[in-house]
């Protein structure tokens, strides 16, 4: 499994345990270019998250889309190892 494959791993299992509802886009002839590489929804609020491993930067396809998600009232992530942190604490601002 590739680092990056071991974050998004971690993520998944994340929001398993907060069962919340995600899925990993479909890349291909009909897809679009920056998407997240997780869309989900949890208690009502949107969310996407980007997985990088170590220091990998998004690149501005991925920070156009990511600005798009913000500016519709959304929230979006980039995690990596370090940083999962920040998705647990926004599942567990938005548990019951």
């Amino acid at each position: 499994m590739t680092p990056e494959g071991k974050v998004k791993k971690k993520v998944g299992e994340l929001l398993k345990r907060y069962e919340a509802y995600y899925f990993f886009p479909a890349m291909g002839a009909f897809g679009r270019a920056g998407v997240s590489d997780i869309i989900g929804c949890y208690r009502g609020y949107f969310f996407a998250v980007e997985c990088k491993a170590g220091k990998g930067k998004t690149t501005a396809i991925q920070e156009a889309e990511i600005e798009k998600i913000r500016k519709a009232g959304g929230k979006a992530f980039v995690i990596n190892e370090t940083n999962i942190d920040l998705l647990e604490t926004y599942l567990k601002e938005h548990h019951g």
